[in-house]
């Protein structure tokens, strides 16, 4: 249980590293930031590729990663329209 609680937290931050890098937010958000949109990145990506019929990507493997990262680059696209929208006020 706690080697998949850790492992959870390793490919979140590596998953929410990479899509940072990819948006161009790398050292902006942190440790615990890439944490956190590497995994909602994961539940993301994971919803949009189960809703477009591709295959469920579970358990850690190269896949998985990907749709992370996919996940992840969207959530950051989104919060970055909402920061310049608020930022315009």
């Amino acid at each position: 249980m706690l080697t998949t609680i850790i492992l959870w937290l390793v490919f979140g931050a590596l998953a929410g590293w990479i899509a940072s890098i990819i948006v161009g937010r790398d050292g902006q958000q942190g440790a615990f930031g890439n944490i956190i949109v590497g995994i909602i990145g994961a539940i993301l990506g994971g919803w949009l590729v189960q809703a477009f019929g591709g295959s469920d990507p579970n358990g850690f493997s190269f896949y998985s990663l990907l749709v992370a990262i996919l996940g992840a680059v969207i959530l950051l696209a989104i919060v970055n329209l909402f920061r310049r929208g608020s930022a315009r006020v």
